[in-house]
């Protein structure tokens, strides 16, 4: 069974970079569409970013410039490089398969944007 451990949350200021890390165990990772979710407090579980098995991206508006997905199938690992960050970044961050072929979630990854 696929497991979803993510990491490299923080504490940052506003401006500020994280660079999130999910590794997935198993060996389906690499056909899947992985993706970046988040869920502010108070907030719906939205996905903000996505990345197909052969590289091709799509962002929500509110990160797009900002955020930028990436995998490395070999490694099973795909990471979230987040620049300029707001106090609306502010969520815990999982990521996952979108769509019918989700997975587990993982316990996520607090990111807070506050000075």
């Amino acid at each position: 069974q696929v497991q979803l451990v993510e990491s490299g949350g923080g504490l940052v200021q506003p401006g500020g970079s994280l660079r999130l890390s999910c590794a997935a165990s198993g060996t389906i990772f690499s056909s899947l569409t992985m993706g970046w979710y988040r869920q502010g407090p108070g907030k719906q579980r939205e996905l903000v970013a996505t990345i197909t098995r052969d590289g091709s991206k799509n962002y929500v508006d509110s990160v797009k410039g900002r955020f930028t997905i990436s995998r490395d199938n070999a490694k099973n690992t795909v990471t979230l490089q987040m620049n300029s960050l707001k106090p609306e970044d502010t969520a815990v961050y999982n990521c996952n398969a979108p769509g019918p072929f989700s997975l587990p979630w993982g316990q996520g990854t607090q990111v807070t944007v506050s000075s």
